[in-house]
């Protein structure tokens, strides 16, 4: 590999990066763990060799660090490409003009029809901001043994989810696992309940600010969730779990259910192999169509790059299904491009085929709305989840908070 200069620095240690000369391709990427680390590597290789005109200087930063520091370069000096994500991460930027129209990218490779079910969270006023290059299912992980054994199947429609919830709490085994100590996995919880009840445009106007949480819509939502929260179908005490800390109920039989990303299925214990399953979350409403939460990695030109010719061959380069494959076999995620190919992994190909099939995708809670209402929604949905009875007052509070953020 040519050039390639690969830097690991913690939050505190920091800098811009200078502007690139031509034919010097500058890309800051926060893909620091093992297994990305290792596949952009063979990436930017593969990448030069087919543009030896072409040299690139990947810099590489912690995650943590990196959230802090992106916002710095993006506005004074910024490398040519930058590693972030879909949704309201991306708007943010977008809105303060720190990213790079590629809808020209879009159109070269015709990723509305190649990328289908990522379009919307790349679209915004009509254009598109970036290249997503992997993305993961959420969904229902579960014992297929326990279910085996209660004569239980995968639950399709809301009446049919909660007769199993029912099933399971009569024989002494927790409904459903969760861990609410880190307010993110309720989110998920929200996410799912709204979009089968009102929609996935419903559910990202809401994120947007458009509409009120104390719309009675929003309620009909809560309504659904206090079913599950008033019959005691949540794993007891979770506000005291991690979402970690609530795994070990499901792998010994405690608890049957879990609605989490596929970011878990590495987790499964051996002696667990083919005894966990995945199903959709189940239908609420026929009349609404089935949207997911898929969260979605992504790269992205800031404005003020320097060397925008290189920076578009590499989102080009990257947005090819063969690169995508490459990628992906290494995250074992999912390839946005659907003529890539997601390693062949039971959870995995359930997703591909669940996300393929979708009305169109979510970003989760956390991503799709404001920073500041994102973590007033999630005390809010964690203390419902406590506290049912006060719905009423965390609405109105949640109200108040939207009223502030988005004016």
């Amino acid at each position: 590999m040519k050039k390639i200069q690969s830097l690991l620095v913690g939050a505190m240690a920091l800098t811009a990066v200078s502007m690139a000369n031509a034919g010097t391709l500058v890309i800051n990427s926060d893909q620091a763990d093992p297994a990305p680390k290792k596949a952009f590597a063979e990436i930017v290789q593969k990448f030069e060799g087919e543009n030896p005109d072409i040299t690139v200087k990947y810099n590489l930063y912690d995650k943590e660090g990196y959230k802090t520091a992106i916002r710095n370069w993006l506005s004074t000096s910024p490398p040519d490409v930058v590693f972030w994500y879909a949704g309201n991460r991306m708007k943010a930027f977008v809105d303060r003009g720190l990213f790079e129209d590629v809808s020209d990218v879009w159109k070269k490779e015709d990723l509305k029809t190649n990328m289908p079910s990522a379009t919307p969270a790349m679209t915004i006023n009509d254009k598109q901001w970036g290249i997503p290059y992997t993305y993961y299912q959420w969904g229902i992980y579960y014992r297929k043994d326990i279910f085996d054994t209660l004569g239980l199947s995968e639950p399709k429609t809301w009446d049919e989810f909660l007769a199993v919830n029912a099933k399971l709490k009569a024989n002494d085994i927790a409904p459903i696992a969760i861990g609410t100590k880190y307010l993110w996995t309720a989110a998920g919880w929200f996410d799912y309940l709204n979009m089968r009840t009102n929609g996935l445009d419903f559910h990202i106007d809401l994120m947007d600010g458009k509409i009120p949480y104390t719309d009675p819509r929003v309620r009909k939502t809560f309504e659904h969730w206090k079913v599950l929260v008033d019959n005691g179908y949540f794993l007891e005490n979770h506000a005291s779990y991690s979402w970690q800390e609530a795994q070990p109920f499901m792998y010994n039989g405690k608890a049957a259910m879990y609605l989490i990303g596929n970011f878990i299925a590495p987790n499964f214990p051996k002696e667990l192999d083919g005894k966990m399953g995945f199903f959709q979350f189940p239908q609420i409403d026929p009349a609404v169509g089935m949207a997911e939460d898929a969260p979605m990695d992504t790269i992205h030109i800031p404005a003020k790059a320097a060397n925008k010719k290189d920076a578009r061959k590499f989102l080009e380069f990257m947005a090819r299904a063969d690169n995508q494959t490459l990628v992906n076999a290494a995250l074992l995620q999912i390839p946005p491009h659907k003529k890539a190919h997601a390693p062949d992994n039971y959870f995995l190909n359930k997703g591909v085929e669940m996300l393929n099939n979708s009305s169109g995708t979510a970003q989760f809670y956390d991503r799709d709305t404001d920073p500041s209402m994102a973590q007033e929604g999630m005390k809010g949905f964690q203390e419902f989840m406590v506290k049912p009875e006060r719905l009423d007052a965390i609405l109105k509070r949640l109200e108040g908070v939207r009223k502030r953020v988005f004016k």
